[in-house]
C-alpha cells in the first residue's frame, strides 16, 4: 500500500510569505528543481494519461465516485494510464477503477499540514510540496482531463488548464466536465463571459459537458481513439542513465492488444472488471 512518507512538520509554510534571506531562497529554488526532476523521472515512462479531477470528500458509494471508477475502468482497459491527485474521494475512485482492469494507476499527491495521504490504489505515487509543481506534472503527462464535481482545488485545476488551452500553451486537449447540474452555475457564468466578449465560443470548444457514464464514454471514445491513433508506435522505454525503475501495471504497448481486439471500444470487455 503506497504511503505518504512526507514529513509534514517540515513543510515550508514561508515560501510565499515574501522575500527571505538569499540562502533560504536559493535552497527553495534547488528544492523546486529537485521536485520537478523527481516528477520527470518517475512519470516519463507511464504512457499517455487520462487525468481525473474531483472532490476528495465524496465517499466511495457516492454517485460521482461510482461514475469516476467506471469511467477510469473504461479508459484504463483500452490502454491509457489513469492519473489523479492521489488522494481520497474522486481520486481514489478513479485509481481504483484503473486497478480493477490492470491499468497503470498514478497519483501526484500534495503535502498538506493536516490532511490528504496517498490512497491505496497507486502503482506510482509521488508527493509534492507545491501545488504549482503538481499541476504542471498533472498536465504535462495527460492527454485528456475528466473533471467531476469538486471544490476550490478542482476549479483551480480546471481553469488553469482552460487558460493554457485558450492562450495556446497546449493544444488538442479535451476536457470532459461531468455533472451538468453541479456545473450549471459555472456554465452560466461562462455564457456571460462569452456575451461580454471576455472569452470566445471557439475557445471553449474543447470542453465537453456530460451528464451520464454513457454520454461521457461516447465523448471519450471519440477523443481517445483519435489520440491513440496519433500516438501509435510512439513511446519510450526506461534507460539506466535516467535512473528509472519499471512501472507496475501493464504498459501502453502491452494494453494495445485490448484496443485492437475490441476495435477501440471503451465499452467492450467491461465484464472483466472487478466488482
Amino acid at each position: 500500500m503506497p504511503k505518504n512518507k512526507k514529513d509534514r512538520s517540515r513543510i515550508d509554510l514561508r515560501f510565499l510569505s515574501g522575500p527571505r534571506s538569499r540562502w533560504a531562497e536559493l535552497k527553495s529554488l534547488f528544492h523546486v528543481g529537485q521536485q520537478f526532476f523527481l516528477g520527470f523521472r518517475k512519470l516519463h515512462f507511464v504512457g499517455p494519461c487520462v487525468t481525473f479531477f474531483g472532490s476528495a470528500r465524496f465517499t466511495p458509494d457516492h454517485p460521482y465516485s461510482v461514475a469516476a471508477r467506471e469511467l477510469a475502468r473504461r479508459v484504463g482497459r483500452v490502454g491509457f494510464t489513469v492519473m489523479t491527485g492521489g488522494g481520497p474521494g474522486i481520486m481514489e475512485a478513479a485509481n481504483r477503477g484503473a486497478k480493477d482492469v490492470g491499468a497503470t494507476s498514478v497519483g501526484c499527491n500534495i503535502a498538506l499540514p493536516h490532511e490528504q495521504s496517498a490512497n491505496p490504489f497507486l502503482d506510482v505515487s509521488l508527493t509534492f510540496d507545491h501545488f504549482f509543481v503538481r499541476k504542471v506534472l498533472l498536465l504535462k503527462y495527460s492527454v485528456c482531463f475528466v473533471v467531476l464535481p469538486g471544490g476550490a482545488g478542482t476549479l483551480d485545476e480546471l481553469f488553469e488548464t482552460v487558460t493554457l488551452i485558450q492562450t495556446g500553451k497546449v493544444k488538442d486537449f479535451p476536457i470532459i466536465l461531468y455533472g451538468k447540474d453541479y456545473w450549471a452555475p459555472m456554465l452560466e457564468q461562462l455564457d456571460r463571459m462569452v456575451a461580454a466578449g471576455t472569452i470566445g465560443v471557439k475557445e471553449l470548444s474543447f470542453v465537453h459537458v456530460c451528464d451520464s457514464i454513457e454520454e461521457a464514454t461516447e465523448v471519450l471514445q471519440q477523443q481517445l481513439v483519435r489520440l491513440w491513433q496519433e500516438r501509435e508506435g510512439r513511446g519510450d522505454v526506461p534507460a539506466w542513465w535516467f535512473l528509472d525503475q519499471p512501472i507496475k501495471g501493464r504498459t501502453f504497448r502491452e494494453r494495445k492488444v485490448d484496443l485492437k481486439r475490441d476495435n477501440g471500444s471503451l465499452t467492450k470487455g467491461q465484464g472483466r472488471a472487478n466488482p
